[in-house]
């Protein structure tokens, strides 16, 4: 049964359950506590704790409290949102007609790219929690490039937090974010299609055929199954690596305080730290503003700004069959690279 024979009822019906629990999901999740907390923001020009150090100046040391404090706290603030992930990112898979996602984000230039980075906008995901939606996605054989915009676009584009920087940190943070994270998201996204061998383009049509050449009989049970599938492949090995980064917290931030200067090797040393932890959506703003609190130079707290979201060890793991691994090494490299920019953004800025 081909894609042009599915049944118009049932079609309909699979697409419409997909954008509902789409909708229903984020507004429940991000669209309504967002805009609270920006309220919120803008009154207190704050946004709670730190997640790295809580209350307390410094992380804890490595232990296995630590890990299991930074575990339940980082799960706290992001299990919704990662359901929300995994219902979107099987559902892709299930209840869409297999060449929509491949036609609309399939491009291989740098229109793949920017299709990929406009959808993310509204997502407002954490880098861990968009990656079970991006692997939907790479399955239904969206371009490299189009997926990894719409990763990276989901953090460092998030509308939300681009309003809490400026509540909490000052605009001209906000300014500084924007203007660096337009070319990560989109420059980074047309270089992972730049990237794609034809072989591999090659490879990702047969499959795109194969999957629009499949019956279409029991999608809803088949996204049930897939959902099981992918959190049964995701969440345990995601689990593992946040409680080993929550574990080693004083190691990747050992120096929270006016010896964090602005001199290269603090600023190098915070771009690697925050391209390998893992935190919730919008969590590098707290932590900033408390590590501003205790003198870290902005340089080490710009390269923040821009490593913190994008990616992280976990979600790099949960990605890694989804693109080849010189891309997602391409890209580890370049967000780094991009810290540093945005380090020496901040200098110059005065931050």
């Amino acid at each position: 049964m081909t894609a042009a024979r599915l049944n118009p009822a049932r079609q309909t019906l699979q697409v419409a359950v997909f954008i509902t629990v789409t909708v229903v999901g984020l507004y429940l999740v991000k669209w309504s506590p967002y805009w609270a907390k920006a309220l919120a923001a803008a009154r207190h020009h704050a946004l709670g704790v730190s997640i790295l150090t809580g209350k307390a100046a410094s992380a804890p040391a490595p232990s296995l409290d630590a890990a299991l404090a930074y575990a339940l706290a980082y799960g706290k603030a992001i299990w919704q949102a990662l359901a929300v992930g995994l219902l979107v990112g099987s559902g892709v898979q299930a209840l869409l007609p297999p060449d929509w996602v491949s036609r609309a984000l399939g491009g291989k230039g740098f229109g793949g790219a920017l299709a990929g980075g406009l959808i993310a906008l509204p997502g407002m995901m954490c880098t861990c929690c968009a990656a079970p939606v991006v692997i939907g996605l790479r399955q239904r054989q969206a371009s490299a490039g189009a997926a990894m915009a719409f990763w990276l676009g989901n953090t460092v584009l998030n509308p939300a937090t681009l309003i809490f920087i400026g509540f909490v940190l000052g605009w001209k943070w906000t300014l500084l974010r924007a203007a660096l994270g337009l070319p990560l998201v989109f420059g980074l996204g047309y270089l992972a299609n730049r990237m794609t061998t034809p072989a591999e383009a090659e490879a990702a049509r047969v499959a795109l055929a194969a999957q629009v050449d499949a019956p279409a009989k029991g999608a809803f049970a088949r996204w049930i199954a897939l959902l099981a599938r992918m959190s049964l492949r995701l969440i345990p090995e995601y689990l593992i690596l946040v409680l080993l980064l929550g574990a080693a917290r004083a190691w990747l931030f050992p120096a929270i305080g006016p010896q964090a200067t602005n001199a290269l090797p603090w600023i190098l040393a915070f771009a690697l730290a925050g391209a390998v932890f893992v935190i919730p959506t919008a969590g590098e703003v707290p932590i900033i503003q408390a590590m501003r609190a205790v003198g870290v130079g902005a340089g080490p707290l710009g390269a923040l700004l821009m490593t913190l979201p994008p990616i992280s060890l976990p979600s790099m793991a949960m990605l890694a069959r989804s693109f080849p691994p010189r891309i997602l090494a391409a890209v580890g490299v370049l967000v780094v690279l991009f810290g540093l920019a945005s380090g020496a953004g901040a200098i110059a800025l005065g931050l």
